[in-house]
Order: structure tokens, then C-alpha cells, then sequence
């Protein structure tokens, strides 16, 4: 059972899509069909199947996130109490819980089974850079 730590810089808050990175451990596995786990280890981001094809799908989202979540020092979120981590941290670990860590998607003859306009994205939630892992499992 194949498995790979793949690592991803980020710069701030967004998408930022691993589906070739995905694809590339699969097509070297050699394996032609299974499964495919994708697990980000971290609390303050997530992973998503989102649309690859229009950028602005990517914009619309983050722009509800942050409406959905804004963030500490914004007045309707006094209610938080973990702050000392700064004022993006609760709410990306809000934005977290209601997306996933962890994504299955389907392999079969060697590629990932993802719909015509679907891509595989790690979604951060925090405001500064990050080094971000995803670990890749590959059941057969």
C-alpha cells in the first residue's frame, strides 16, 4: 500500500490545487485501480473537490468563508476565547471543521476517477504563509 508525504507552501488564504501532485503519486504507485485517501495534517486547513475550470468559483468561496467566518477581531466574534494564536486562527480552525481533512477519490486504469472540471485543492484558512503536509494513501 503506497504512501507519500507531499508538502505545499502557502501564501495566505485560497485554493491551491494538488490534483497533479495527487495524480503524479498514483501514475508512479503503478497501481491501476483503488483508492486514493488524501489526508492534510493540520487543523487550520482543509481539503476540497472544487471546480478547476473558473476562478471565479475559487473567489466566490473564499469570499463566503470569510463572510461565514470572519475573523476574531471582527465585532460580531467576541464570542471566541482561543485567540492567542491571533485573529485568524479560531476561525480557520472553524472553516476547517465544516469542510473535511480527508478526501477519497476513486483510481481506476492508473488515473484519479475526478469529474470533468473537478480538481483536488488543500483550502487554507489562515492569513500568513504556511508549510502544509498532505499525506497521499493509495489502497489497491
Amino acid at each position: 500500500m503506497p504512501l507519500h508525504h507531499f508538502h505545499l507552501q502557502t501564501t495566505g488564504p485560497g485554493l491551491y490545487e494538488i490534483s497533479a501532485a495527487a495524480q503524479h503519486f498514483v501514475s508512479e504507485a503503478n497501481a491501476p485501480d483503488g483508492l486514493l485517501t488524501a489526508y492534510v495534517r493540520h487543523t487550520s486547513c482543509s481539503l476540497v473537490i472544487q471546480e478547476n475550470a473558473d476562478p471565479d468559483v475559487q473567489r466566490d468561496l473564499n469570499a463566503f468563508f470569510r463572510r461565514l467566518v470572519p475573523a476574531a477581531d471582527d465585532p460580531s466574534m467576541t464570542w471566541l476565547v482561543h485567540t492567542t494564536e491571533g485573529p485568524d486562527d479560531m476561525p480557520a480552525h472553524i472553516k476547517a471543521a465544516l469542510t473535511q481533512t480527508s478526501i477519497g477519490i476513486p483510481v481506476a486504469h492508473g488515473a484519479l476517477l475526478l469529474g470533468t472540471w473537478q480538481g483536488l485543492y488543500l483550502f487554507e484558512h489562515r492569513d500568513r504563509p504556511h508549510r502544509r503536509e498532505v499525506v497521499f494513501h493509495l489502497t489497491v
